[in-house]
């Protein structure tokens, strides 16, 4: 069937792109995600073919920065480490020491203030944030004002002042590890990381040793670098770490809404038409 395929939709990375599935494939056309994240194709390699690219990025965009609003709170309230000592069947009343941090009125970071990052600025809002944001490009004064946020020119103004960092980017040559060492001693001892982007815009090394010495408070990952982790990763051995399984997108509307994404996009490419959601080759 190899001359009939004209549109490959890839759902969770399959079917793996490579040089040799697209020299079998003569009359490919158009690639379509399922997901606004492209970093796991060679998209150069893609182009070359010949072939069009498109990912999903109205259709997950409000899943995630759900999940992200989710993994903010669920960290500031340590909601899974109460939750294991509410159902002990040791505990007999819970300690007064255990404080969570106060959320409304709270400072929050987010760096990469695209479609996502602009829907949790819009949700943070209703909480009462305080919100600076961190962009390539600086968003229109109007956009700024309807979420009463604040443009931070420098990554490192944003770091050294925000309760709360939400890491919202793509993963490119220039993100990977963008919050390392430096940028962790940046933060405050009582700020919470949470990162809803790629596992490896993140160095997990750097990361496991600031938590472990109280150069930040906590951290929140809905993606990690490898997924899953290893089993002896420090990362899982750490009290002050929410560690969820790249659930960002996963709700039973956003994955119909990806596969109708992915549709428009694949017919629009065979039928000669703009591709609503292409994405071309840096």
């Amino acid at each position: 069937l190899s001359k009939k395929v004209q549109a490959i939709y890839l759902w969770w990375h399959k079917p793996v792109i490579d040089r040799e599935l697209l020299q079998s494939l003569p009359n490919l056309k158009v690639i379509a995600n399922s997901g606004v994240g492209m970093d796991h194709l060679d998209l150069k390699l893609i182009a070359s073919f010949g072939v069009k690219m498109a990912s999903a990025p109205r259709a997950v965009s409000s899943s995630t920065a759900d999940a992200g609003m989710a993994l903010l709170l669920a960290s500031a309230r340590r909601l899974v480490e109460v939750h294991h000592i509410a159902i002990s069947p040791s505990v007999d009343y819970c300690e007064a020491d255990i404080l969570g941090v106060k959320v409304t009125g709270a400072t929050l970071g987010i760096i990469g203030m695209g479609r996502i990052g602009y829907k949790i600025a819009l949700r943070a809002k209703a909480f009462e944030m305080n919100i600076l944001y961190h962009n390539r490009t600086r968003r229109k004064v109007q956009e700024e004002q309807a979420v009463s946020a604040t443009y931070c020119k420098k990554m490192d103004s944003l770091l050294q002042q925000a309760d709360f960092v939400m890491v919202v980017v793509s993963l490119t040559p220039q993100t990977r590890n963008l919050i390392g060492k430096r940028e962790l001693e940046l933060m405050k001892p009582t700020a919470i990381l949470i990162n809803i982007s790629r596992g490896a815009v993140v160095d997990q090394e750097a990361l496991a040793t600031a938590l472990q010495t109280g150069v930040i408070g906590a951290a929140a990952l809905d993606v990690t670098y490898p997924e899953p982790l290893p089993r002896d990763h420090p990362l899982l051995e750490l009290k002050n770490v929410l560690i969820t399984p790249h659930l960002g997108s996963r709700t039973d509307k956003a994955a119909y809404m990806i596969t109708e994404e992915a549709v428009e996009n694949i017919l629009a490419a065979l039928n000669g038409l703009p591709i609503p959601s292409e994405v071309l080759p840096s």
